[in-house]
C-alpha cells in the first residue's frame, strides 16, 4: 500500500533569503536517507520527498516490525532497517543506498528517544540508553557519511575562490526546542539535545571548505497522527517518550518534575503543530540554496526560544557591570589597584 499523498501548503514557504524551491528556482531530484522514517515526523518527511519526485531510503529501527510496510510505500522508496547505535548497521544502510540509487544527497536523522522523569529518578541505564541512541547515534551517522560527502566535494569543479561548486551533501538533524531550553522532567533528554546542537555547530566550521551543510530542525510540540492509547499497558508511553513513575519526593501532580507529563496530557487535547506541514518544510529545506543553521517549526517553538533568549539577555544586562577590562598587557583594573595599594 502506497503512502497517502501529503496535502500541498502553497502559502507555507521558507524565507526567500534561503533560496527555497519555487517556480523560478526549480528543484532537481534528490536522494534522501531518512533514519527513523517509521516515526511520525520521519514518515511525513518521506511522504513529502516522494510526493515531489525525490527518491528515499526509508530506514526503520530494528526494534520495530515495519520493514514490509516500508518496502511497499512507493516505487521510489527503498526500505531498510538500522540500529544507529551500531556503526556496522549504519554502514550497511549507506552502502546499500549508494549502490541502489547511485548517490546520496541528503541525510535526515529523525531518531529520538526520551524518558520523562525527574533527574534524580533516572538511573544510569536510563541515561545511557538516551545517550547511545540520540547522541552517539547521530555522531555515528555523521562520522560514517562524512567521508562520502567529502569525496563528492573533491570531484566537483571549483569556483574562482577554489571552492567546490554545488552542495556536496546535507544533514538535516531533527532536534527540538530541547536544544535551547531546559524543561523539568526531561533533564537528560534536553542535555543530550544540547550536546547534539553543540556538535553540529562545531562540525559546520570543520567541513565548511567541503561545502557540506547541516541544519538543526527544531519543531514545537507535534500533533500525533494516531490517537493516544490510554490502555493500562500503554499509559507509560507517549510517542517516542517513556514516562517513568515518580519517586515519593516528586509524586505530586503539581510538582515541577511532572511538568513534562502535564505537557503530554495537554498535547493530547490540543496537538498544536502539524507534523504534515513540518514534513513539507523539511523537504523545502533539503532543496534550498542557503540552509539556515536552525529551523524553528511552529509558533510554540518560536515563542519558547524567543522567551529563553530574552531571559538570557536580561540576565546579562543585570551583571554587565562586572566586566573586566584588560589593556596593554596588564591583567585587569583590579590588579592595578592591588599594585597601588602595595
Amino acid at each position: 500500500m502506497d503512502l497517502p499523498p501529503t496535502r500541498a501548503h502553497a502559502k507555507l514557504r521558507l524565507p526567500a533569503s534561503t533560496g527555497p524551491p519555487s517556480d523560478t528556482n526549480l528543484p532537481t531530484p534528490k536522494v534522501w536517507v531518512v533514519f527513523m522514517a517509521t516515526g511520525q515526523i520521519g514518515r511525513k518527511i518521506t511522504q513529502a520527498a516522494l510526493d515531489h519526485g525525490d527518491s528515499v531510503t526509508a530506514v526503520g529501527c530494528t526494534q520495530g516490525n515495519a520493514l514490509p510496510e516500508v518496502q511497499n510505500w512507493h516505487k521510489n522508496c527503498l526500505g531498510l532497517f538500522c540500529d544507529v547505535r551500531l556503526r556496522e548497521s549504519i554502514q550497511i544502510v549507506l552502502d546499500t543506498s549508494i549502490k541502489h540509487w547511485g548517490r546520496i544527497d541528503i541525510i535526515v536523522n529523525a531518531t529520538s528517544y526520551g524518558i520523562i522523569g525527574a533527574c534524580e529518578d533516572q538511573n544510569s541505564s536510563d541515561l545511557r540508553s538516551q545517550l547511545e541512541n540520540n547522541f552517539l547515534g547521530t555522531l555515528n551517522i555523521i562520522q560514517l557519511s562524512l567521508p562520502y560527502f567529502r569525496q563528492r566535494s573533491s570531484l566537483r569543479p571549483l569556483d574562482r575562490q577554489k571552492r567546490p561548486i554545488g552542495n556536496a551533501g546535507r544533514y538535516l538533524i531533527l532536534s527540538s526546542t530541547a536544544g535551547a531550553l531546559g524543561v523539568p522532567g526531561l533533564g537528560p533528554y534536553y542535555a543530550i539535545k544540547s550536546a547534539i546542537e553543540g556538535m553540529i555547530e562545531s562540525m559546520l566550521y570543520e567541513v565548511d571548505a567541503f561545502d557540506i551543510k547541516a541544519t538543526l530542525v527544531e519543531p514545537g510540540h507535534l500533533r500525533l497522527e494516531e490517537p493516544v492509547n490510554n490502555s493500562p499497558s500503554q499509559q507509560s508511553r507517549y510517542g517516542q517518550f517513556l514516562i517513568k513513575s515518580p519517586s515519593a519526593p516528586y509524586n505530586n501532580p503539581t510538582s515541577p518534575a511532572a511538568h513534562a507529563q502535564r505537557v503530554m496530557q495537554w498535547l493530547g487535547d490540543r496537538q498544536p503543530t502539524s507534523v504534515t506541514r513540518c514534513g513539507e518544510l523539511v523537504w523545502q529545506l533539503g532543496h534550498c540554496k542557503y540552509p539556515p543553521l536552525r529551523l524553528l517549526l511552529g509558533s510554540l517553538a518560536v515563542e519558547s526560544v524567543r522567551d529563553r533568549l530574552r531571559s538570557v539577555i536580561e540576565e546579562i544586562e543585570d551583571w554587565k557591570y562586572l566586566h573586566f577590562v584588560s589593556s596593554e598587557g596588564r591583567e585587569s583594573d583590579d590588579s592595578d589597584e592591588e599594585e597601588q595599594e602595595s
